[in-house]
């Protein structure tokens, strides 16, 4: 059974301590662990100083961009790009206020990401790319396909936002997780122990503990965007299953059967809606198998990269 109920209701005390400035904002930031790779551009989009690796910056191969959670950074397709790099321009990017990337005025959202990575193709000449989304990302691919599918020639999948029906269970999640997030903002330290247990939960397989690690380590520093971003969430735009008809290009889902965030049972009715979807379960993943079973999520989508028109 999953702990991430019972952290949700754990109760609070009396007065926290807090952590110190420094160990809230340390320098360098720790949130430097999770970035993109080197050698990076900086791509100013929309007054927000973009982290941005590319692998080919010649162009002269198909891109793929790659979209990541919010709290990590785009170093979290390494593996990915390890294994496709020779037959694909693989692109990567740090979100504002993630990785190696500057800050934001506007709040982290999948629609405020959306017009990001638009910025960020128009900046690099992009068109007709595969988009790979994992969680905040898969919603920001899927809102962006549904609005320029002329732009996508596919999307890769995992674990997306925007197709979970909502209700008063899901308002009742996504506001308690807020309540402890907040307490990050707020540098209480008892956030810290809270959530390294959070993520023992959210990556589970043994091959993704180092990210796991370096995630947890810049809780302090991740807290005010995911704050933002699970307050997205409850958002009515943030319900992306009406424009699913919209999406004539194929789409690979690569779906990570043990999240408890993202459960499978509440997705699977839009993922069945897909007009033109794949779909491959990797049962020992918790929120992103490209992490997490990384050789057996490659050669899944190997296949379905080679046969794209």
């Amino acid at each position: 059974m999953t702990r991430l109920l019972p952290l949700l209701l754990l109760s609070t005390g009396c007065a926290p301590a807090l952590r110190s400035p420094a160990e809230l904002e340390p320098s360098p930031p720790r949130r430097l662990a999770l970035a993109v790779a080197e050698p990076r551009a900086r791509l100013v989009v929309d007054g927000v100083e973009l982290a941005v690796h590319d692998s080919d910056p010649s162009a002269s191969k198909p891109a793929v961009v790659c979209l990541h959670a919010i709290g990590h950074g785009g170093g979290d397709f390494a593996a990915f790009e390890a294994a496709f790099a020779s037959r694909y321009r693989i692109i990567t990017v740090d979100w504002p206020g993630q990785g190696a990337s500057g800050p934001d005025v506007q709040p982290a959202s999948a629609r405020r990401y959306e017009a990001l990575l638009a910025g960020l193709m128009d900046a690099l000449k992009l068109d007709r790319v595969v988009l790979f989304g994992n969680s905040i990302g898969g919603a920001a691919a899927l809102r962006f396909a549904q609005a320029h599918p002329e732009r996508v020639r596919a999307l890769v999948l995992c674990n997306p936002g925007g197709l979970d029906p909502g209700g008063v269970f899901a308002r009742f999640f996504i506001d308690h997780l807020v309540s402890r997030f907040q307490r990050g903002v707020a540098g209480e330290a008892r956030f810290q122990d809270w959530f390294a247990d959070y993520y023992a939960d959210v990556l589970l397989a043994p091959e993704a503990a180092g990210r796991r690690e370096a995630i947890v380590a810049a809780g302090y520093e991740s807290a005010p965007r995911l704050v933002e971003a699970w307050q997205s969430f409850a958002q009515p735009d943030a319900d992306l299953r009406a424009g699913l008809s919209r999406l004539t290009m194929p789409i690979f889902v690569g779906w990570a059967m043990k999240d408890a965030l993202v459960q499978y049972g509440r997705n699977r009715d839009a993922l069945e809606a897909l007009p033109h979807g794949t779909l491959v379960k990797f049962e020992r993943s918790g929120h992103a198998p490209f992490l997490e079973e990384a050789a057996a999520f490659n050669a899944a989508v190997e296949p379905f990269l080679a046969s794209l028109p």
